[in-house]
């Protein structure tokens, strides 16, 4: 029988589905999406990435809403708990759930400075600063580096603009996580979602609207500006690289893997629908992606770079192109400040909703095993991440970034996701799976998805981990595209990176140590 304490609720069904689909709808939605489309085969990465929704991202998304309202039940809100409660005869199956604690932790340490780079920007582009350098990409790249402090020019003169937007969204972060689920993160949820949407619809409808800007070259329209982006390349099917891409691109997308979800799921009734919450988190992240996303940032460079520099900006990466690429295209279109705004502030909205929720399952853990208040496990996580950020801002450039994106960010997610669905799926069983997904479900899954939660999902994530590994893990592991200057920093960053998860694990086993002794007292 299920044994819950009393926990904080979401307020309503739609609070939680905004919470999920915030902390899914993140800066990868509007940049790393619309690049990963162009350089794999335009509208043929659409094949495998719809194909890895449904066999992949949709079974995962079920999968950690069931598993996190289990575990909740027991008075788990993190993956540790949740592990444990699904196998307790096993000593160190919630060592695993370390993992869903250690990933967000990572990722919150880097993605909320990327964020403050997006808040940074949006005044920037009201105070009209960097328009006198949106003419080239060099100048554009040179502002950015002299905001990031990486270089000293006529811009910037230090990093002061750069920490003070930091300390302004970190604040901003932690005031909204310490409010609660209900206070903080879904009414923030409810006011930021919509904001969003409203950005980006109103990007979308002033870039499909731009017909073509200069008339001396007919070919550089909106058509062709989409046509770029969604013309399939079929042979690009043949590469296992593009499968890969279009799988991991689910896994950054639907925020599975981190263990936040699990956690965000752990604040529902046994009643609650799983099913439906879960569809509906996934439909909102993918028109969010997939028809927002791809209408926005590629089809307007297009236009006024053409297909040739296309190519090239497309293969810079997501932060060239929201940071230096788009920039340029906004400056030169009519209130050019009032759409840079929107555009950045739309970065921000979707980086703040999901960094709130990348907190949760590190507070969660805090509260729920040690039996704190909130207010006290805020202030411990606060302090621990403001110290863990400092690296990532004044050793920007040295490597940091790629390196926690790697573990915290990419590995983590991957060997997460296989871990739990092997839990669930084979330790829990399939029958009283089935049978936990269906509780107060309002809508029946199709049943051909018992066969694929069962059998495909876990063979999709072996083939996900074992290509993934063989192709990006070896090299990043073995610093293959790492300078010789910035190893030590690596390195460094690698056996920061061990100690926070030994720390962890050891906070797991004080845990549950504290809490086999009060049995014994109890029982006394």
């Amino acid at each position: 029988m299920q044994i819950k304490k009393q926990r904080e609720s979401w307020g309503s069904r739609v609070g939680i589905i905004m919470a999920v689909a915030g902390s899914a709808v993140g800066l990868g939605n509007f940049l790393r999406f619309p690049v990963q489309a162009a350089q794999n085969g335009g509208g043929a990465f659409m094949i495998p990435y719809f194909i890895s929704l449904f066999l992949l991202g949709i079974p995962l998304v079920w999968i950690e809403w069931t598993l996190g309202r289990f575990g909740g039940g027991f008075g788990h809100g993190s993956a540790p708990g949740a592990f444990h409660s699904i196998w307790r005869k096993n000593r160190f199956i919630k060592y695993f759930g370390v993992i869903g604690i250690f990933g967000p932790l990572i990722i919150f340490i880097y993605y909320t400075y990327i964020e403050s780079w997006a808040l940074a920007y949006s005044v920037f582009s009201l105070l009209g600063k960097y328009s006198s350098c949106a003419g080239t990409s060099s100048a554009m790249q040179s502002f950015l580096h002299g905001f990031q402090g990486l270089e000293k020019n006529s811009y910037f003169n230090n990093m002061a603009f750069a920490y003070l937007f930091f300390l302004i969204t970190f604040i901003a972060n932690i005031s909204v996580i310490y409010y609660g689920i209900r206070g903080g993160i879904e009414r923030l949820a409810k006011i930021a979602m919509p904001l969003l949407f409203v950005c980006a619809l109103i990007l979308m409808v002033r870039v499909l609207t731009l017909g073509t800007p200069d008339s001396t070259k007919p070919s550089w329209n909106i058509v062709n500006g989409l046509g770029f982006l969604w013309n399939p390349d079929l042979a690009a099917l043949g590469n296992a690289k593009v499968w890969l891409a279009a799988a991991g691109q689910v896994f950054f997308t639907l925020s599975v893997g981190i263990g936040v979800i699990l956690t965000y799921a752990s604040y529902l009734s046994r009643g609650d629908d799983v099913v439906l919450s879960g569809l509906s988190a996934v439909g909102t992240n993918e028109f969010a992606e997939v028809i927002l996303g791809a209408s926005i940032i590629i089809p307007a460079a297009f236009i006024f770079f053409g297909p040739l520099q296309m190519q090239a900006i497309a293969k810079s990466g997501a932060f060239d192109l929201g940071f230096i690429t788009m920039p340029m295209v906004l400056n030169r279109i009519p209130l050019s400040s009032l759409f840079g705004f929107l555009w950045f502030f739309l970065l921000f909205l979707a980086g703040v909703t999901s960094s709130v929720s990348l907190a949760q399952p590190a507070v969660a853990f805090l509260e729920d095993e040690f039996n704190i208040n909130r207010e006290r496990a805020v202030r411990i996580f606060a302090i621990v991440s403001f110290i863990l950020c400092q690296p990532v801002i004044f050793l920007l450039g040295r490597g940091l970034i790629n390196e926690l994106d790697f573990w915290g960010g990419t590995f983590s997610l991957v060997l997460f996701a296989t871990i739990e669905t092997l839990l669930f799926i084979w330790v829990f069983g399939m029958e009283k799976a089935w049978e936990e997904i269906h509780t107060g479900a309002s809508l029946g899954i199709p049943k051909i998805y018992k066969f694929i939660i069962k059998y495909v999902t876990p063979l999709f994530l072996f083939f996900i981990l074992g290509f993934w590994f063989i192709q990006q893990g070896i090299p990043t592991i073995l610093m293959h595209n790492v300078s010789a200057a910035n190893r030590p920093y690596v390195l460094f960053t690698r056996v920061g990176l061990l100690i926070i998860f030994l720390v962890l694990a050891f906070l797991v086993k004080i845990a549950w140590r504290r809490k086999r002794k009060a049995r014994e007292a109890f029982s006394l």
